[in-house]
């Protein structure tokens, strides 16, 4: 017999409608060791983490060391993370003295051909990733463990039931919170004015839109950076020439547009919400189950690849697919001769790869009714997003013209699909058509009128849970297993509450927020905060073997006394 471990039950579920008799299939539910609740849990002496026993957890590892002293192998299939590294590692300390063979592997898809091939290809732990995971636990608990007591003894006379906690990760985003709201508070609209030419041709009217002002040799331009206003409007009102106004330039090019790389995790986070209104944590939920395997006809199948990843790759597999997919399926029409390789970021964990189907031929439409309604549409938002990434540019036809009366000038510019291509799959940047006409350089516009509207200037919005994940992976802050989390503790916290879609800190937040500032500065340190996050990255690539030292450097840093 053969001991197959891996985290959760429905992953084991499926796992077991793949593999022989042979295989026992057994989920660790998670993590079965952790950091004691109670008490610090950190040798400062050896700088080693004090792991024990998670409550409830007794009763699991009786029965794994029960079957492994049956079996004559035990695989080791957690996840292929610095979480799934560290649970890998307590199980084989567990079982290394009942049997004599452990094997680690590790899959992106759970199919029977990813399990399969993960069997022909063990590899030992990677004490890499579980250095990585033993400094960011010890952080973790060092920054939570010091200052959420503090919190609580300040705050518990002022805000009484409350709970109080501050975080390597969850503080600066707070802090991102805080400060977007004070900046909208303390906004100051302004008035200021859109300025257009009007015209016609061929019983059509089309604006553009004034854009410069020559003052001598000085070429002064208008944008956010220096808006007309009221004395302006005057001044432009009572200086253009509308009986003067002639082409500059006009021109006409075909220009085209871009497929979105497949989903990595934040990506699809943001776009759930945009598409489909889903939270991060809703997105994150279905998509996992996605993952480990829904019953479909009456087997288990895991529908698309590993969910936590910071990587836009796409495997050779995966590319040969898809590319036959659309050659056979849509045409050789929307295929691009070569396969589109997307660059991704230089700190994104390029072994991983995309989110994308595990079979790009299992059509969403097959799906339709089999599965719950959020899990097909989050599906199909996968689906289509991977398929249109490796499909041809769309073709846009763009025009565009200057006008001028020699002292100010006036722009415009209009774009048409003309070939839409992955457009047809995947909308995305579609232009709005706005009519221009073809001029001549140097012919006068007849008849030219200017019409301006008043606006208002307006503050910046508010963060939603989409956009301050895409705040925090621009800031370096967070990775792809803790941005739905970072999000819903502010929330369950109370620091932060939702009105509609926005996030609006309470007068708890941002009570926390200026305590921290003021008292614990470096915990609200965006910069600190991505430097960290570079540091144990570094760790789990290898990069640096010294663990340890990192560890002291970064609480140094931090400034927090034990």
């Amino acid at each position: 017999m053969k001991l197959f471990i891996v985290e959760s039950p429905a992953k084991a579920r499926t796992i077991k409608s793949y593999l022989g008799r042979d295989f026992v299939v057994i989920a660790t539910m998670g993590h079965i060791r952790d950091l004691p609740r109670k008490e610090m849990g950190i040798d400062f002496v050896r700088l080693e983490p004090r792991y024990v026993f998670l409550p409830g957890k007794r009763k699991i590892v009786k029965r794994i060391v029960e079957l492994a002293k049956k079996s004559e192998e035990v695989i080791l299939a957690s996840d292929k993370d610095r979480e799934g590294e560290i649970i890998s590692l307590h199980v084989k300390e567990i079982v290394s003295k009942y049997v004599g063979k452990t094997k680690r592997i590790e899959f992106t898809e759970v199919t029977k051909e990813g399990i399969l091939n993960a069997l022909q290809s063990p590899r030992d732990i990677d004490h890499n990733l579980v250095n990585a995971q033993k400094t960011r636990r010890m952080l973790d608990r060092v920054v939570g463990y010091v200052i959420s007591p503090i919190l609580f003894r300040h705050f518990r006379g002022m805000f009484k039931g409350k709970s109080f906690s501050a975080g390597r990760v969850q503080s600066p985003a707070l802090r991102l919170v805080c400060e977007r709201e004070l900046e909208i508070r303390n906004f100051t609209p302004l008035a200021y004015y859109d300025v257009m030419l009007e015209s016609e041709r061929d019983g059509k009217t089309f604006f553009l839109k004034l854009v410069s002002e020559r003052l001598g040799d000085k070429e002064v331009k208008f944008g956010p950076d220096n808006r007309i206003n009221e004395e302006k409007l005057s001044e432009i009102k009572d200086n253009v020439n509308l009986s003067d106004v002639r082409v500059v330039f006009s021109k006409k090019f075909r220009d085209s547009i871009k497929p979105l790389p497949p989903f990595k995790t934040s990506t699809l986070q943001q776009e759930a919400s945009a598409k489909l209104g889903f939270t991060p944590s809703k997105t994150m939920k279905i998509a996992q189950e996605l993952y480990e395997g829904i019953e479909i006809d009456g087997e288990f199948v895991g529908l698309i690849t590993y969910i936590r990843t910071d990587s836009v790759r796409i495997s050779e597999y995966a590319l040969k697919r898809v590319r036959e997919f659309i050659r056979e399926r849509l045409g050789e029409e929307y295929l691009p001769p070569l396969p589109r390789v997307y660059e991704g970021r230089d700190d994104e964990q390029g072994a991983h790869e995309c989110i994308r189907p595990t079979d790009v031929y299992r059509v969403p439409v097959s799906l339709k009714g089999k599965i719950p309604d959020g899990h097909f549409r989050l599906y199909e938002l996968i689906w289509k997003r991977f398929l249109a990434s490796q499909m041809k540019d769309a073709v846009v036809e763009t025009a565009e013209v200057l006008v001028s009366d020699g002292r100010y000038s006036f722009y415009g510019v209009s774009k048409i699909v003309v070939d839409r291509q992955f457009l047809n799959f995947y909308p995305h940047s579609i232009p709005e058509e706005v009519f221009l006409p073809s001029l001549k350089e140097g012919e006068k516009l007849v008849p030219a009128r200017l019409v301006y509207g008043r606006k208002v200037t307006q503050p910046p919005p508010r963060y939603t849970e989409a956009t301050l994940i895409k705040k925090l992976e621009d800031e370096g802050i967070g990775r792809p297993s803790t941005y739905a989390t970072i999000v819903s503790t502010l929330i369950a916290r109370k620091y932060v509450e939702k009105k509609g879609k926005s996030l609006v800190p309470t007068e708890l937040g941002f009570a926390v927020y200026e305590f921290l500032k003021k008292n614990y500065p470096s915990v609200v340190d965006l910069g600190l905060t991505s430097y960290m996050e570079s540091m144990l990255d570094k760790v789990e690539s290898g990069e640096v073997k010294d663990w340890k030292r990192i560890f002291v450097e970064l609480l140094n840093k931090a400034k927090i006394s034990i």
